[in-house]
C-alpha cells in the first residue's frame, strides 16, 4: 500500500516537472527521491512517469492514480485540521472551492468578517472556471466546501443560499437602455449587438449563449474576457452589452445597468462532501448571513422594478 509521503512524491514531481525541482522542493536528495519512487512503482507494478529528456510525463497508470493521491493528501491535510480543531485550537486552514465570478462578487464580505471572528484559521481559496469543474475538485477532495450552483446528484450536504441575478451591462447613452425608473431590456432588442463576450472555457460564457438563445438568437462577438468585472468595463465604454452577476458590479459603476426581459438567473449553494466540522459550520453561517447576492447599490439603481 502506497504512503502518504509516496503519493506527495508522485504528486510533486508530476507538478514540477523535473525529480531535480521536486526534490529541492521536498527537502530530500534527488537520489532519495529517485529510489522512493522506484519503490512506490514496484508497489503498483507499472512505471508512473515516464522520463523525457527535459521533464517528466506520467504513464496512463500514473494519469489513473493522481487523482486519487491528490485527493488522499488533500483528506489527509483535512483530518490534520479537523484534529486541531477537535482539541480546541483555533488554528489551521479552511478550503474553500468557488467560480471566479462568486469569488470577487460574493465572498469578499464574508471573508472579511470570517477574518474579524477567525483570525487564527487562514482560508486557502480554490477558484476554478465552471461550476462541473469545481463538483469535480469538490468530489475529489480539495476543499472543505464549495460556493456555487447546486451539483447535479451531490450525496454531501448542501445549503441553498438563494439566487444569483444577472443584468446586462451596457454604455450610458445606450438607446438600449430604456426607462431609467424602470430599467429593462428585452435580450431579443439586442440581437444585432456585438456582445463583450467570455472566453468559451469561462461558465460565464454558456450561461450567456443561453439567455441569447432562448431570446431567438446567436450572439455576435466584439471582444472576450475571462472575468465579469472586465466585461462590465468593457461594455460601459460602448464595446457592446453584456451579461454579467449583480454582485459583480461595483459602487458607482459608469455605465447603463439593465435588467433582461426574460429574467436571468443561477441557484447558489454552499455544498460539502461530509457532515461540515464546527469551524466550516461557522463560515457557513457567515456566509449565509453574509450573501448579498443583489447588492443594496444595484437595487437603488433598478428602482421599484427591483422588488418585483
Amino acid at each position: 500500500m502506497p504512503t502518504l509521503r509516496q503519493l506527495e512524491y508522485l504528486v510533486t514531481i508530476v507538478d514540477e516537472g523535473s525529480f531535480t525541482r521536486a526534490a529541492e522542493l521536498l527537502h530530500i536528495t534527488q537520489p532519495g527521491l529517485s529510489h522512493q519512487f522506484q519503490a512506490l512503482e514496484r508497489e503498483i507494478g507499472s512505471p508512473l512517469l515516464e522520463r523525457l529528456p527535459r521533464t517528466v510525463r506520467p504513464t496512463p497508470t500514473g494519469r489513473a492514480m493522481l487523482p486519487h493521491a491528490r485527493a488522499a493528501l488533500a483528506e489527509a491535510r483535512r483530518a490534520t485540521t479537523a484534529a486541531r480543531r477537535a482539541a480546541g485550537l483555533a488554528t489551521g486552514e479552511l478550503h474553500l472551492a468557488t467560480l471566479y465570478s462568486i469569488s470577487y462578487g460574493l465572498l469578499p464580505a464574508a471573508l472579511g468578517a470570517w477574518r474579524r471572528s477567525h483570525p487564527g484559521v487562514r482560508v486557502r481559496l480554490f477558484e476554478h472556471r465552471r461550476a462541473d469543474e469545481l463538483a469535480a475538485a469538490m468530489n475529489a477532495g480539495q476543499a472543505d466546501i464549495a460556493v456555487g450552483p447546486p451539483p447535479p446528484g451531490w450525496e454531501g450536504p448542501v445549503r441553498h443560499l438563494g439566487t444569483e441575478e444577472f443584468l446586462v451591462v451596457t454604455r450610458t447613452d445606450d438607446p438600449a437602455a430604456g426607462s431609467a425608473r424602470a430599467p429593462r431590456v428585452h435580450l431579443a432588442d439586442l440581437a444585432e449587438r456585438e456582445w463583450v463576450h467570455f472566453t468559451p472555457d469561462s461558465g460565464l460564457a454558456d450561461l450567456l449563449d443561453q439567455a441569447c438563445a432562448a431570446a431567438g438568437f446567436r450572439p455576435r462577438v466584439a471582444v472576450r474576457t475571462e472575468q465579469a468585472p472586465a466585461a462590465a468595463n468593457y461594455a460601459a465604454t460602448g464595446l457592446g452589452p453584456t451579461l454579467v452577476p449583480a454582485n459583480t458590479i461595483p459602487p458607482h459603476f459608469n455605465g447603463a445597468v439593465l435588467r433582461p426581459d426574460p429574467p436571468v438567473s443561477r441557484p447558489l449553494t454552499a455544498y460539502t462532501r461530509t457532515t461540515p466540522d464546527p469551524v466550516t459550520a461557522a463560515f457557513l453561517d457567515i456566509l449565509t448571513d453574509r450573501s448579498l447576492l443583489t447588492p443594496r447599490h444595484i437595487l437603488r439603481r433598478l428602482g421599484p422594478a427591483a422588488s418585483g
